[in-house]
Formats: structure tokens, sequence, C-alpha cells
């Protein structure tokens, strides 16, 4: 092993020392996001605005200014700022630089590297077809996690259809703030089974025709129907 090194080129042992940490830290992503783990959870619904008072009432007093009275009701972002905070695209439209595309790239670029070295190919010329492969592959990955977010954000709208629907209720929906239960609606023409909330202070029963008021989440919150 030690005389094989020593053998390699200066590009070759740096090359190597790029592929081998890059690869594995790669094929932990792999795994971590073949169980779930590879993202860092659902992180805050910034669309449901349920129970958020954005009530705003100051009245400031400053001494030798006079008054100030800032009264103005409710501050519609929204309307004001053109910001909808349910869309991740208004964050990061395109996620070039996170740890997933930038190992992408070191793998891609080292080992395609290391290929055209060994084959004969100019040191230079390896490193620059490297680099192009690598950055390729970047593009692609941040392309694909683009799209999943795309994906993500046209289920919640889905959901947000759901409101005002009629469903039955599938497992009883405990009084509220006492447990979750489960109802079948249907949302464009297709059937879902979705956690449900109870806004009531009695269980609803299987079967039971509720009315959906709230999403908060993936959670829908119901009423039972008069």
């Amino acid at each position: 092993m030690s005389e094989w090194w020593e053998e390699l080129s200066l590009l070759l042992k740096v090359l190597y020392c790029i592929a081998f940490p890059s690869t594995l830290i790669l094929l932990i992503q792999t795994v971590l996001s073949m169980f779930g783990m590879h993202d860092g959870g659902g992180g805050h619904d910034f669309s449901d605005t349920s129970g958020l008072d954005l009530d705003i009432d100051i009245d400031t007093d400053i001494s030798g200014h006079g008054n100030f009275d800032l009264s103005h009701g409710v501050h519609d972002m929204g309307a004001d700022h053109n910001i909808d905070g349910g869309n991740p695209a208004d964050f990061t439209s395109m996620r070039m630089f996170t740890l997933q595309t930038v190992v992408t790239f070191f793998t891609v670029f080292s080992w395609s590297s290391i290929v055209l070295v060994s084959s004969g190919v100019l040191p230079v010329l390896s490193t620059v077809i490297g680099f192009v492969l690598g950055l390729a592959t970047m593009l692609l990955v941040a392309k694909i996690v683009q799209l999943s977010l795309r994906l993500a954000e046209n289920g919640t709208a889905d959901l947000k259809n759901a409101i005002g629907e009629t469903a039955t209720v599938y497992i009883p929906c405990p009084p509220r703030n006492q447990g979750l239960g489960k109802v079948n609606v249907t949302i464009n023409d297709q059937l879902m089974e979705l956690t449900a909330a109870n806004s009531g202070d009695e269980v609803i029963s299987t079967g039971t025709q509720v009315r959906i008021i709230d999403l908060r989440g993936d959670t829908v919150v119901v009423e039972k129907e008069q």
C-alpha cells in the first residue's frame, strides 16, 4: 500500500485525498436519506397562521419629539411585500451550495480526474474535464432538490383546497387537544386520508360527516356538521 502511494504523482495524491472522504460522506448521506434522516425536519410552516396574532397596536411617546401613534391594525405581509413564506422557492430558488451538492461535486470531480489521469490524459486537461463534470453533476443535484421542493409545495397547496370540504371520519377524533384521528376526503377528484384534529369538546365517531375548517401543517382541523 505504501509503495503504491509513493508511486503516485502529487496531483493523484491530492485527488485521492479529496475522493476518499467525499465518497464516504456521500455514502453516509445516501444511507441517511434511505432512512428518512437526511432532511432537517419539516421546519416551520410559514403558511399556517392559525392562532397567530398579527395585530399591531403601538403608542410611542418620545420626550421632546411629540407622540407617535403607530396603530395600523393588521399588517398584511402578503399584500404589502409580496412574500409568501409557504413557498420554499421564495427563500432558495436553487440550492446550489449545500452539503449534498458540494460533496457530489468533489466526488465526481476527483474520481473523474483520477480516471482520466490514470488513462494517460494530460493532467491539466484531466482536471478541467473533471471540474466540468463535477459542476454539471452539482447543477443536476441542485435542480433535483428544487423540483422536490416544488412537489412538496404542490402537496401543501392541495391540502389547502380541503378547507371547507366535507369529510368522513375514518378513525375517531378525540376531543380538542386530546389526540388526533383520521378522515377521508376527496380533493381534486382524489380520495385522501388525512390526519385530523377535532375543534370540539366531544369525540367524533367513525362514519360521522365533518367539515374541514382549518389546516395546521399536514393536519386538518374539523368540526362536526350540524
